[in-house]
């Protein structure tokens, strides 16, 4: 069986390294090869971080609209992934411009911030950022086999999830702290983890290793894995 071939939407690099940890347990024993189409460093007008993600999107609607609805830049793929962290739910659009302000009203994105939700559970939050990422795309899906991952509060809970113990500081109310990535930066020196690809390429194994412990704590990453397992399965049966 040949390569699944995959290509990502996501905030940053790191994202990178925690979805892929991910998919190579979520999808053993197939094999894949994953491709991230953003942030792209040939185009750095696209910009990165969520605002990056919403630009591609916009960009894609586009092409799609004038494509009757199919993007064929990505014909090369079998399957789409748009990562978002939750945590965009508290941002507003004139973090990214006044200009993107504009858009969202001319556009009729989604709002943001969304209006807060009860947290435990995540559910409601990542059912609001599934509609804003719907609303940027146009209802236009690029592919056949696209699909969200939505880390709850970011990707970076994922890899606290795998490397701490469960009963840690860190992982109380995990999915509804903001601060979680963050925490992994101050922790004491022998197990603190910046934000760097190279320390993410470096402890991102023990995803792969822990992701039973992972889901335990994490539900958004068990709707992940469901998620992926369903669109390849489809793919695969038509």
């Amino acid at each position: 069986m040949s390569d699944l071939r995959i290509a990502l939407v996501a905030e940053g690099p790191t994202d990178y390294e925690i979805i892929k940890a991910a998919l190579r347990v979520i999808l053993k024993p197939r094999t894949f090869i994953m491709t991230q189409l953003q942030p792209e460093a040939t185009r750095p007008t696209m910009g990165t971080g969520w605002c990056g993600v919403r630009k591609w999107c916009h960009d894609t609607r586009l092409r799609c609209t004038e494509m009757d609805g199919t993007d064929y830049t990505l014909a090369g793929f079998d399957l789409l992934i748009i990562h978002l962290d939750l945590d965009v739910a508290g941002m507003s659009y004139a973090d990214c411009s006044p200009e993107v302000e504009l858009m969202a009203r001319d556009w009729q994105w989604e709002g943001l911030p969304c209006p807060e939700q009860p947290c435990p559970p995540i559910s409601a939050t990542s059912d609001q950022i599934d509609a804003v990422l719907r609303s940027w795309l146009g209802g236009h899906l690029p592919m056949h086999k696209t699909l969200y991952c939505l880390p709850a509060q970011s990707s970076g809970t994922w890899l606290a999830a795998a490397i701490l113990p469960s009963a840690h500081a860190l992982l109380v109310r995990v999915e509804c702290d903001t601060s979680v990535e963050k925490g992994l930066e101050i922790l004491p020196k022998k197990e603190r983890i910046k934000k760097k690809v190279k320390e993410y390429q470096k402890h991102s194994p023990r995803i792969t290793a822990q992701w039973e412990q992972v889901k335990q704590v994490c539900t958004q990453a068990e709707r992940f894995e469901q998620i992926v397992l369903a669109t390849v399965e489809l793919g695969e049966s038509t």
